[in-house]
């Protein structure tokens, strides 16, 4: 007890019958390690560090009636290894590390009456193992009383048992054993999934195993370039599937991916893909496997630009409107072909992710031209613009309709000489409505008759000059003068 041996000793006494070595050092069961002791019947080998058990480690053992190996750390035993011990009775593995239990590890032992699994590794487990033990085999052809036959006892419990379609036939077996089978404790717990961990055997109906079948609500989606987009699969399986997504033979990055269980043989992943671009295009595959197989399901995303590249008279938007989404547009800069617009987005959730739509084109014209400007940027300069002609430039945020306000309705001037496009006025007329129009020093301020007065360069304009005593004006609307 307690001793710093590190190996079984070599030189045991030949008529030994019990060896009791534990607290101490010993890591490995090595073949052939009771080769003289053939007479052993108990050994004892509780609370080392045994890791490996050769499959020839009990050779020559033939009367051993008990093992003990508690508190050791074995992942794993040989169990061919019991064909060297016939008469064994006890088996106690408790308290190591054992995950697996092979279909056929109980056949070699046929007259065991104490096997003690508890505390182990435990998640799956096969009702097979014991179909397979003689000891159950035997219970099953007897039809005479089972006082006949010498009660095992199995100990299995503070395991962490998974209850899913895997341990089904196990549970079964659990609910219906019986003399001459013994369980220690009776009450097994669930530890996973986490919608049964702490639940009782007796308290669970498990399904039978599914292959995954997968789907999507949406196989082909059509997105605005510029917003989050998050793509959504379903799986139906049992077991839990693993769920991943490739997107051009890749292996996407876990943490843009999140699966959750919504049901007990459903779960959802999400893809997500930030502030989609073009180049995001194509076919998004999510594949779910379990040990059944797998199967996947393709989405086609399809990124373009944000907003419709024509747009009706009317500007009727493609979403709800975005509350607070209310734009100040003015003229910074003006020539006889075009102008320099600039913005401010009043109230902008996010204004270093917000998309703008400039809707340009003649004030008649049924449809205007939409251009797409990115976050960041707040000025835009149409040109190229024909002269003596009525325009209308509208600026948006996002997909939505321009509100009032968010117009500039304005006449090029004529095509004149350099010197004289100085001289000559630029119509420009701004429909307002909780719109800021500045206007910039040496601008002129025009009626509706063309004559003209320049602004006193105080920013205030002076009333028009041929505007007739007394008569009121017509036009409530600025942009009816044209």
């Amino acid at each position: 007890m307690s001793a710093l041996l590190r190996q079984i000793p070599a030189n045991i006494p030949q008529d030994i019958r019990k060896i009791r070595i534990e607290n101490s050092h010993l890591t490995e069961l090595p073949r052939g390690s009771f080769e003289n002791v053939s007479a052993l019947e108990y050994l004892w080998l509780n609370f080392n560090n045994i890791t490996v058990m050769h499959i020839k480690s009990l050779e020559y053992l033939p009367a051993l009636k008990e093992l003990r190996l508690q508190g050791n750390k074995l992942s794993s035993v040989p169990w061919t290894a019991f064909q060297d011990t016939p008469t064994l009775k006890i088996l106690d593995l408790k308290h190591n590390r054992l995950d697996v239990l092979p279909e056929h590890a109980l056949r070699y032992l046929p007259n065991l009456t104490y096997l003690d699994l508890s505390s182990n590794q435990l998640t799956i487990i096969s009702r097979d193992v014991f179909y397979n033990w003689p000891v159950y085999q035997r219970s099953q052809r007897t039809k005479g009383p089972l006082e006949a036959i010498s009660n095992a006892v199995l100990a299995l419990h503070d395991n962490p048992w998974i209850c899913d379609c895997r341990l089904r036939g196990f549970v079964q077996f659990i609910k219906s054993v019986g003399p001459p089978i013994i369980l220690m404790n009776s009450y097994l717990t669930c530890s996973g999934p986490k919608f049964r961990t702490g639940k009782f055997f007796h308290e669970v109906e498990l399904n039978s195993c599914m292959k995954p079948l997968t789907s999507a609500l949406d196989t082909n989606l059509t997105v605005p370039a510029g917003l989050n987009i998050t793509l959504t699969c379903f799986v139906q399986a049992s077991p839990s599937p693993a769920v991943w997504w490739t997107y051009a033979l890749k292996l996407l990055r876990a943490f843009n991916v999140s699966t959750e269980t919504i049901s007990e043989d459903t779960v959802r992943s999400e893809l997500l893909i930030p502030a989609a671009r073009p180049a995001d295009a194509g076919n998004y595959t999510c594949t779910a496997a379990n040990f059944l197989g797998n199967t996947s399901v393709a989405i086609n995303l399809r990124v373009v630009a944000p907003w419709a590249s024509t747009t009706p008279r009317g500007w009727a938007p493609m979403g709800p409107a975005e509350p607070g989404a209310h734009v100040e547009v003015r003229i910074a800069k003006q020539t006889v072909y075009g102008i320099t617009l600039e913005w401010f987005a009043a109230a902008a959730a996010e204004p270093g992710e917000t998309w703008y739509t400039l809707l340009v084109g003649r004030y008649d014209a049924a449809q205007k031209d939409a251009i797409y400007i990115g976050p960041g940027v707040n000025t835009y300069s149409v040109t190229d613009l024909l002269p003596a002609t009525k325009y209308e430039v509208c600026v948006a945020v996002r997909n939505q309709a321009p509100r009032k306000g968010q117009c500039v309705v304005f006449v090029t001037g004529s095509d004149v000489s350099q010197m004289e496009q100085r001289e000559k006025l630029i119509h420009i007329v701004v429909i307002v409505c909780a719109m800021v129009l500045a206007v910039p020093a040496g601008m002129y301020a025009c009626t509706a008759d063309g004559l003209c007065r320049p602004d006193d360069g105080r920013g205030a304009r002076r009333p028009p000059a041929c505007e007739e005593p007394g008569k009121a004006r017509a036009h409530r609307n600025s942009a009816d003068l044209y």
